[in-house]
């Protein structure tokens, strides 16, 4: 499997992967193969979620989630409808 550098984005301060995986979306049961950095960000993004949902409902917070969607909607937008969506 090929694997294509994404570059995150600057403000991004979660864990970086030195390896991708397959991620199968804990609803739908489809799954993906994800890059390293494409982990990464899935891996912020449902743990800002969870947070979210917990009631923690910081601006900062919110607003990189937001960034975090964004960024794998334009990076990989079908590893995004299949796993976030």
């Amino acid at each position: 499997m090929t694997e294509t550098k994404t570059k995150l984005p600057k403000w991004f301060q979660g864990q970086v992967y030195d390896e991708g995986a397959k991620v199968t979306n804990r609803f739908g049961g489809d799954s993906c193969y994800l890059s390293a950095e494409e982990l990464s960000m899935y891996d912020f993004v449902i743990g800002a979620s969870t947070m979210y949902e917990m009631g923690m409902h910081h601006d900062k917070l919110v607003t990189d989630l937001r960034k975090g969607l964004d960024w794998f909607r334009k990076n990989n937008a079908a590893a995004y409808m299949t796993l976030l969506d």
